[in-house]
C-alpha cells in the first residue's frame, strides 16, 4: 500500500512538473498577438520586384492597394526603346483579424539581359512613381548579398543597415533573405518591413524563404497568406502547399525550402529537391533554407531538416547552404570541402550561444551578413559586420 501510495505521489509531481512546463512555454508555442485595426492605402503601396519563375530574367512586381479590387496594370518601359507596353494585374484580397487588402502582382516575361527598363504601377487610376532596374545575367559573372534574420523591432535600424550594405556592395545583383523577415505575422510588421526596405524593394529583386515567425502559431502552423501575396513568384510555384522555388541565374542556380514545416511536407520538399537538383546543369548550386542543418544549439537540434535534406545536398555537390533562424553567424564544413554551411542574422535579438569546435568560424553578438559572388571558375564567400561593415570572414571555392 506505501508502495503504490509513492508510486502515485511520483506520478502527480510529473504530470504537475509537465502541467508548469507547458504553461510556461504556451504563449511562445501557440500564442498570436492580436492584430491592431489598420486600413490598406487608396493608392498603389508596398511595391517589390522580384523573380517571376526559374528563368533569371523574369520578374514579378507585387504591389498593395485598398481594400477591393480594382482595374489594375503595370506600364513597363525599355529603356533602349520608346513603346510603354501596358501588362495586366491579377488581384486578391486578404481579410484578416485588423482589416482587410488588395494585392496586385503583374508579371513581366520576356524582358533581355543588359537592358535597363523603367516602371509604374497604376490601381483604379492612381499611379506610383516611375522605378528603374537591369536585367543583368551574366554567364560567369553574379554577385548578391544574403541576410538571414531581419525580424526587426517597430522604428529599428534594419533600413539603415541594409543601405549600408548596399552602399559597401554597389554592384550586387539582387538580395536573398532567410526568413523571418517579419516579427510576426501582422500588418504594423509587414508596414515595418516595407519602411525597412523602402526604395530597395522597387528595384532591386528581392527573394525570400519562410521563416517561422511567417507563420502563425498553433499545433498546425499556418502560413500568413500576406507572404505569398507579397512574394508573389511563390504563387505559381507552390508544391502540394510548400512554398519552394527555385532560379537559375546566370551561372548559379538556387533552391529555396520551406523548412518550418511538418514531417509530411518536409518529405514532399525533399522529392522537389532531389528532382530539382538531379536536372540542375548550373556550375553554383546553393540552397536556401531557414533552419540551420547543422544547428548552433546542438547536434541533436533541427534534426528533422537534417535527415530531410543533408544527404541531397552532398550527394549533389551543393555549393552552399544559406540559413538563418539561429541568430549568429556560422561557416562550416563536414568532411569535405564543400558544401558550406553558413547561419548569419541581422535582426536585433541576439541569442545566447556559445562557440562550438564544429565550426570553422563563429560569431555573436553582432549583425552580419554575407556576400556571395562568382567568377569564372570560383565562387568567393565573404562576410561581414553589419553594424561596423567590416571583413568578418572569407573562403574562396574553386571549381573546374
Amino acid at each position: 500500500m506505501k508502495r503504490k501510495t509513492i508510486i502515485r505521489s511520483i506520478v502527480l509531481l510529473v504530470l504537475v512538473g509537465i502541467s508548469v512546463w507547458v504553461w510556461s512555454r504556451w504563449d511562445a508555442w501557440f500564442g498570436n498577438p492580436v492584430e491592431a485595426p489598420y486600413v490598406s492605402s487608396p493608392i498603389p503601396s508596398r511595391i517589390l520586384l522580384t523573380f517571376g519563375d526559374s528563368i533569371g530574367e523574369n520578374r514579378n512586381v507585387s504591389w498593395q492597394c485598398d481594400s477591393v479590387l480594382m482595374p489594375s496594370h503595370l506600364e513597363l518601359q525599355d529603356l533602349e526603346g520608346t513603346s510603354i507596353q501596358t501588362i495586366p494585374a491579377k488581384g486578391e484580397t486578404y481579410e484578416s483579424e485588423g482589416g482587410k487588402a488588395a494585392y496586385y502582382v503583374a508579371r513581366l516575361r520576356g524582358l533581355k539581359s543588359g537592358h535597363q527598363y523603367r516602371y509604374r504601377v497604376c490601381t483604379n487610376e492612381h499611379y506610383s512613381d516611375w522605378y528603374q532596374f537591369s536585367v543583368s545575367t551574366h554567364p560567369n559573372h553574379t554577385e548578391f548579398l544574403y541576410v538571414g534574420d531581419v525580424q526587426d523591432s517597430i522604428g529599428g535600424i534594419a533600413n539603415q543597415l541594409l543601405r549600408q550594405a548596399l552602399r559597401q556592395h554597389p554592384h550586387v545583383e539582387f538580395l536573398v533573405f532567410g526568413g523571418d523577415l517579419i516579427q510576426r505575422p501582422l500588418d504594423c510588421y509587414w508596414a515595418e518591413l516595407f519602411r525597412n526596405l523602402d526604395s530597395i524593394a522597387p528595384v532591386l529583386p528581392i527573394l525570400t524563404i519562410t521563416g517561422n515567425h511567417e507563420y502563425k502559431k498553433g499545433i498546425i502552423c499556418q502560413l500568413d497568406p500576406r507572404f505569398w501575396l507579397v512574394h508573389s513568384f511563390y504563387q505559381d510555384s507552390r508544391v502540394d502547399n510548400n512554398q519552394v522555388f527555385t532560379v537559375r541565374y546566370g551561372n548559379l542556380q538556387l533552391f529555396c525550402l520551406d523548412s518550418n514545416r511538418e514531417f509530411w511536407r518536409l518529405w514532399q520538399q525533399r522529392s522537389w529537391l532531389e528532382r530539382q537538383l538531379a536536372t540542375c546543369k548550373a556550375k553554383w548550386k546553393i540552397v536556401v533554407l531557414h533552419h540551420p542543418l547543422h544547428s548552433i544549439k546542438s547536434k541533436t537540434n533541427n534534426l528533422i531538416q537534417r535527415w530531410m535534406f543533408d544527404d541531397l545536398v552532398r550527394d549533389y555537390e551543393v555549393d552552399i547552404v544559406l540559413q538563418g533562424h539561429e541568430h549568429a553567424y556560422t561557416r562550416l564544413h563536414v568532411d569535405t570541402p564543400t558544401p558550406i554551411y553558413t547561419v548569419s542574422h541581422c535582426s536585433p535579438k541576439n541569442y545566447n550561444v556559445k562557440n562550438d569546435e564544429r565550426f570553422d568560424c563563429f560569431g555573436t553578438g553582432s549583425r552580419y551578413y554575407q556576400k556571395i559572388q562568382t567568377h569564372l571558375d570560383t565562387l568567393f564567400l565573404t562576410a561581414y559586420d553589419a553594424v561596423s561593415g567590416e571583413l568578418y570572414d572569407s573562403i574562396p571555392i574553386m571549381k573546374q
